[in-house]
């Protein structure tokens, strides 16, 4: 009896130690909850989120009372890069593809700025058809037809287009798609009204806000270049407007001078008692003189302000100016512009902190290929300042 007591005993003692380590020792889902929680990120929290290795958090911006002094200068303070989009072909018109940022010098008002900025790439663009359906047009309408379906069919699939009639007003004829079918319809939808207001279109193209958006854009514009109902534009303040937007105009010029019936030596060409080539051969000045009197005195002379203000927008932006009449083989040629516009170089610096708002800047660029053709913006006007935070934008 005794010993069945000790053994007892013993017994009790010896277990007294193991539950107190299993206590111990044993998890405790009270106490590892809150442990687990104060490990996980916060939203809102200013603690750093490490991402993972080849990814990038989009972390939202800190709230304005966290911010630094630095990091308000960055985020609020206006940048002042300039950027340019750049084409350079060889003299076939072929793009010249390889090249580095050392091989370009940007000069501004003369003086060479360091380029801060470089970029080559391939990429899908956005293109605004302007097609011109006045009267003057009438005779070609179905040449500028077939010359815009065959630049639609030089681009890609992934490149969007946007159809644009003008005659006395501005019509969107088709939104821009990739779709080749709503295109085609489109284009063939721009058809006669009355009035010119070529000035009032191109105003208006270049306050979309497609336009303003970042991306590769282009405007082709077929017109004859002669305006005669805008009341909203003109030809300096289009001029101006277009140099402050990224967005190349290519201008296809149709010549519609002996299509106008205020020009009786058109009359004669018409009539067939005088032949086109003699009618070309007469001198502008001189058809200016014979032909005045009409309609509104369209003559040669505005025909051949048409000639230069089409000639400005190409040049101003980095475009080209096309005569239609001159164009034998119009899939190179839009080939080649579809091959500019998909395959460019973007360049950029710092301009001077201290620029004037409305200033105007000359700029040139130069390429270490030699014959090389140089495609690009030759002046930009300073911006005045942003008023809210934004992604910088082109300056040129």
């Amino acid at each position: 009896m005794r010993n069945i007591a000790i053994y007892i005993l013993l017994a009790f003692v010896a277990s007294v130690p193991v539950f107190g380590q299993a206590k111990r020792s044993g998890p405790s889902v009270k106490n590892d909850v809150p442990q687990t929680r104060a490990k996980r990120p916060i939203l809102g929290d200013n603690k750093t989120v490490q991402p993972q290795s080849g990814s990038v958090l989009p972390l939202p911006p800190p709230p304005p009372s966290r911010k630094t002094k630095e990091e308000d200068e960055v985020i609020t303070v206006e940048t002042n890069l300039i950027t340019t989009p750049v084409s350079v072909m060889d003299r076939n018109g072929r793009f010249i593809a390889g090249l580095k940022k050392k091989d370009f010098k940007i000069f501004e008002n003369g003086v060479q700025q360091p380029i801060t900025y470089f970029q080559s790439e391939e990429m899908p663009f956005t293109v605004i058809l302007m097609i011109d359906t006045s009267p003057s047009t009438k005779y070609h309408i179905d040449q500028i037809h077939f010359a815009a379906l065959t630049f639609v069919n030089q681009l890609r699939p992934q490149d969007q287009v946007m159809v644009v009639a003008f005659d006395q007003r501005t019509r969107v004829l088709c939104e821009p798609t990739t779709e080749r079918a709503k295109l085609y319809a489109a284009i063939y939808k721009a058809q006669f009204g009355s009035g010119t207001s070529l000035y009032d279109a191109v105003s208006a193209i270049t306050n979309l806000d497609l336009v303003s958006t970042p991306g590769r854009k282009a405007v082709i514009l077929f017109t004859d270049g002669v305006d005669t109902t805008s009341r909203r534009a003109d030809f300096e303040s289009t001029v101006a407007g277009v140099e402050e937007v990224d967005a190349l105009f290519y201008t296809i010029r149709y010549d519609t001078l002996n299509n106008d019936n205020s020009n009786p030596l058109a009359a004669a060409v018409r009539s067939g008692q005088m032949s086109q080539q003699i009618y070309d051969s007469i001198p502008r000045d001189v058809l200016a003189k014979l032909g005045a009197g009409g309609r509104g005195g369209r003559q040669a002379a505005e025909y051949e302000r048409g000639r230069n203000y089409l000639e400005t927008l190409a040049t101003n932006t980095g475009g080209r100016m096309f005569e239609a009449d001159t164009l034998t083989n119009l899939e190179a040629s839009f080939s080649g512009v579809a091959e500019e516009l998909r395959r460019r170089y973007s360049i950029g610096y710092y301009g001077s902190s201290d620029n004037v708002a409305g200033e105007r800047k000359q700029i040139k660029i130069q390429v270490a290929r030699p014959k090389a053709v140089v495609r690009a913006k030759n002046n930009y006007v300073v911006k005045k300042p942003e008023t809210k935070p934004e992604t910088p934008t082109s300056g040129v």
